[in-house]
């Protein structure tokens, strides 16, 4: 384990989310943003993060008390958070996270909401789950991911589109160039759509959908394309939409590859919780497995 790569894809997780939450929902901004700021549907504060970064610390908190993966300890940290900040968590991982509360177990909780609905391939598990690639070494993450994502997220495409982004962020923090990790993470892949947009990313328009598959296409096409991690978080953040997430994703596969210290120091400052995120995912780079 590369230290500043595990630390840096942690944090660049919430740097990625911070920077886009007051873009969220809203058009390409005229004038690209390129530090810390306020506003947006929810009215964020300056560095004020989302559930993309409330759902990671609460995988990673399971990931270190549990010493690995645990459904139940998982589910009932994201029903916690979700008390924090409702107003930030998609339609999906609220109705399944309404269901968990009332004592119904997570596996069942995701199943009926995905009928309900008509499907569960939105984004919500693919944002919050580096904390997998950090911990796990590239052969265990597949499975893991998998597992995290129907916690809430049925739909199995949406877990591979995790699976993908999880062994990308394992195999850079264990050393591998972008290239490699992104080539492993393309034969690891299951699921034939996800290949195929994935394997000739620039033939597809970079997109900040809800969709899983989609978000998963923007957030890497960007990341490949950017040649420090100031210029991944700017580039995916300003496509506006689903620009939290992107941001995140964008931001965790950046901070995987640049390292802790390739992070602005003007964002970090005002990165709100700074402290304890770092406590966090120095821990969490600790207890890794190689």
């Amino acid at each position: 384990m590369l230290r500043t790569r595990g630390v840096g894809a942690f944090i660049g997780l919430a740097i990625g989310d911070a920077m886009g939450a007051p873009l969220e929902g809203l058009p390409a901004p005229p004038i690209a943003v390129t530090e810390m700021e306020s506003g947006g549907i929810h009215d964020v504060l300056p560095g004020q993060y989302t559930d993309d970064t409330l759902q990671a610390v609460a995988l990673a908190q399971t990931l270190l008390a549990c010493g690995g993966f645990d459904p139940d300890d998982f589910a009932w940290r994201l029903v916690r958070v979700y008390h924090i900040h409702p107003e930030f968590f998609g339609p999906t991982s609220r109705a399944v996270l309404d269901l968990i509360e009332r004592g119904v177990a997570p596996r069942i909780a995701a199943r009926l909401v995905h009928e309900e609905l008509g499907g569960s391939r939105s984004n919500g598990c693919v944002m919050r789950g580096i904390p997998i690639g950090i911990f796990y070494p590239p052969g265990e993450v597949r499975e893991v991911s998998l597992a995290a994502s129907r916690v809430t997220h049925f739909d199995p495409v949406a877990g591979e589109a995790s699976a993908f982004v999880n062994r990308m962020v394992s195999g850079m923090c264990r050393g591998e160039e972008a290239a490699t990790a992104f080539g492993r993470a393309l034969r690891a892949c299951r699921d034939h759509e996800l290949q195929g947009i994935l394997e000739d990313y620039r033939a597809y328009p970079p997109v900040p959908s809800l969709d899983a598959v989609v978000c998963t296409h923007c957030a890497v096409r960007v990341f490949m394309d950017a040649r420090s991690l100031k210029d991944a978080v700017i580039a995916a953040v300003n496509l506006g939409g689903d620009a939290d997430t992107v941001g995140a994703i964008t931001g965790g596969l950046a901070g995987a590859r640049f390292g802790f210290e390739a992070i602005p120091p003007s964002w970090l400052a005002r990165l709100r919780d700074r402290d304890e995120l770092l406590s966090l995912a120095w821990r969490l780079v600790g207890a890794s497995r190689q």
